[in-house]
């Protein structure tokens, strides 16, 4: 139980320490799972989601990134720009496959 109890506080602390951080740490998870049913299932909704929640926190870390830098900027910049050329790559894919 007290395992539990350091690992709740630990993530109360770390939402209220950088809540941006962490909405697009969640919408990272989500796309890996909206991903994750895209590939088990053929319906095209979980990765028009998936893809659009990638776009979303990309954009978002890159935003972040340019407003307050963190310490390790260029490669949270690369990461990003690979996470959101990748997603239109996929966007794109899609659409030439309509």
């Amino acid at each position: 139980m007290r395992f539990w109890y350091f690992w709740f506080n630990s993530f109360i602390l770390s939402t209220q320490y950088n809540p941006p951080r962490f909405v697009e740490l969640l919408m990272l998870f989500l796309a890996i799972a909206m991903l994750g049913i895209a590939s088990i299932l053929p319906d095209r909704p979980y990765l028009i989601l998936g893809l659009s929640l990638v776009v979303g926190a990309s954009i978002s870390i890159l935003v972040r990134e340019a407003i307050a830098p963190s310490p390790q900027t260029r490669i949270t910049q690369v990461t990003a720009l690979l996470l959101l050329i990748i997603s239109l790559y996929g966007f794109a894919d899609l659409i030439y496959t309509l």
